[in-house]
């Protein structure tokens, strides 16, 4: 019972430092695995595989690590591929990692990099530069008009200019405004 009451109060908890610790050397583990690719498994050796990221479960007994293929093709069979690995993967991680448990590996596509890129396309396209231009004011904005930033203006506009300062040191002959002699 205790065991679910602690499961419902880390849910909603992000990650502690020794679980991005742990699987950022998990993923670092995979990803030199996968580098050298010393399997007698052909398909596992063929693999170009990107480990993008690895959750590691509060208890660190469970992974679910994060891939792209090289070129972004094949997704479904490299998945296949890894989950039937998987036991062998888990080996390998616990001869090279310095943990109690091995975790248990679970793979799933990485999908970051094509929702970044559908939010990169959303944000050029032109509906939405539209929308933009009425929302910064841009609408009744005239062509003729320079928006460029000219020392002058801003000179200007603070009442700053380079002859002031000799005015608020003082006279020539060394008095400050209160009428006393400096040092």
């Amino acid at each position: 019972m205790a065991n679910k009451k602690r499961g419902a109060i880390n849910a909603g908890k992000p990650p502690s430092q020794r679980q991005l610790r742990v699987g950022e050397e998990l993923r670092h583990t995979l990803a030199d695995l996968f580098r050298r690719g010393d399997f007698y498994d052909p398909e596992l050796s063929a693999l170009n595989l990107t480990v993008t990221e690895v959750r590691i479960s509060p208890d660190l007994s469970n992974a679910t690590v994060f891939f792209s293929t090289l070129g972004g093709g094949q997704m479904e069979e490299a998945k296949a591929i890894l989950r039937r690995a998987s036991p062998f993967l888990r080996g390998q991680v616990a001869r090279m990692v310095n943990l109690r448990h091995a975790p248990t590996l679970s793979f799933e596509i990485d999908t970051s990099f094509e929702y970044a890129h559908h939010i990169d396309n959303i944000l050029h396209s032109p509906e939405v530069a539209r929308d933009l231009g009425r929302v910064n004011g841009d609408d009744d904005h005239d062509e003729d008009e320079d928006d460029s930033w000219d020392e002058d203006d801003d000179a200007a506009d603070t009442g700053d200019d380079a002859d002031d300062g000799d005015e608020e040191a003082g006279d020539d002959d060394g008095q400050d405004k209160g009428g006393r002699r400096g040092s």
